[in-house]
């Protein structure tokens, strides 16, 4: 997948910022159709960035006009949520950019960039895409190794977000010192985009989960008590309170579906999202039309998975002495943790359906002992019953 886009500034220094894109796409007040936006002409979509000073802009402003003029677009500053489900996605989005001869500067906590930098190193991308260090404040009860996700005890989330809040100020530093051209965000930090405007920099939200996802947790969010429009998509009966609890969860005072709202509102013009518009073109449409911004999919942005020698023996060995479409992958994400009842009971199932699995098991900061020690979580007996058609990961 190549991204076809020409980034320009003009050649003023009051610093208002355009992309030159595509001339046949729909203005911004128009609802787009997915026949007309789809992944493989990323931003080729008219967006005009009018960024009038303010008062507080004034002396930045004066600065810049004794600056030379800057006439390419030549920096991003990628900014995702602390979780590694997002952090890749917003990694390959990096990659992209860095083809087209972008410089990315990729902010997020020390320990989430020393699982970046193995990945870079080596690479043509090594001094494309630089690692920025966000420090959140190191709470009594969030040293440093739990600022991500990976780890993350679940009570701790609400607390994690806090601390990601508190970061705003170290992180308006940041933009003041780089100075990017524009700012690539996440779903959870509305100050992020607020800092950026005040600065005269664009900011746009990249979304990592689908569009499906979106439009529906939007639609209820806004609608409640009304169907969702498509009746393929629905909550069975006994999902319906967990789903009620998401939307209510808060952190910092702060509902997380009100930080959502608050980020499509503050994202310029558009909404970028990982997806295929072939695929999710109803639901892009459909959340396009509930934020009133074009929801732009940029392609699945899967990662090139680079396999260790023994990682690469041990699971492609054992998959490619498999029949093809014979093996059920179970991961549950990088943000959940299956409580010890929950594992028993997919143990069995996947026991009892005599297929073969490779199952991704992940523990949290804290339970890493007891998963080390005889995986106490699994049934007992059960890797010997399904040797051989049944691989356990822990990661």
């Amino acid at each position: 997948m190549s991204i076809d886009a020409t980034f320009r500034l003009p050649s003023s220094t009051s610093r208002p910022r355009f992309m030159q894109v595509h001339p046949h796409a729909k203005p911004a007040s128009e609802s787009p159709s997915s026949s007309h936006i789809n992944h493989a002409r990323l931003l080729n979509i008219p967006v005009l960035y009018h960024r009038k000073p303010t008062q507080k802009q004034s002396e930045l402003e004066k600065k810049k006009e004794m600056s030379p003029a800057r006439d390419t677009f030549t920096s991003i500053l990628m900014l995702p949520w602390l979780a590694h489900g997002h952090i890749s996605p917003f990694l390959q989005l990096s990659k992209r950019f860095a083809d087209r001869d972008i410089h990315i500067y990729f902010c997020s906590t020390p320990v989430n960039l020393a699982s970046i930098k193995p990945k870079l190193v080596g690479t043509k991308y090594f001094s494309k895409i630089k690692l920025v260090e966000l420090h959140l404040p190191s709470l009594p009860e969030l040293p440093p190794r739990n600022h991500t996700t990976k780890t993350l005890p679940p009570h701790l989330m609400p607390t994690l977000k806090m601390a990601f809040d508190m970061s705003s100020s170290s992180f308006a530093d940041i933009l003041k010192l780089l100075d990017p051209d524009m700012v690539v965000y996440n779903f959870l930090p509305p100050w992020a985009p607020a800092i950026a405007s005040s600065l005269g920099i664009p900011a746009v939200e990249f979304m990592c989960t689908s569009a499906t996802m979106c439009a529906f947790v939007s639609h209820a969010s806004m609608k409640p008590g009304v169907k969702f429009p498509y009746p393929e998509i629905y909550l069975h009966d006994h999902q319906v309170d967990k789903f009620t609890n998401l939307l209510e969860c808060s952190a910092n005072g702060i509902k997380d579906c009100e930080r959502v709202f608050q980020c499509y509102e503050r994202s310029s013009d558009m909404i970028m999202i990982k997806g295929i518009g072939e695929i999710e073109g109803e639901y892009i449409d459909y959340l396009s039309f509930l934020i009133d911004k074009r929801v732009v999919p940029l392609g699945p942005l899967v990662e090139d998975t680079v396999f260790e020698d023994d990682e690469k023996s041990e699971i492609l060995d054992w998959l490619d002495n498999k029949e093809e479409k014979s093996t059920v992958f179970v991961s549950f994400g990088s943000e959940y943790f299956l409580s010890k009842q929950e594992m028993t009971e997919i143990a069995h199932g996947l026991e009892a359906s005599k297929v073969n699995f490779v199952w991704v098991v992940r523990f949290h900061d804290g339970e890493g002992d007891a998963a080390a020690n005889g995986r106490s979580h699994l049934p007992d007996g059960f890797l010997k019953r399904v040797a051989g058609r049944g691989l356990a990961l822990e990661e």
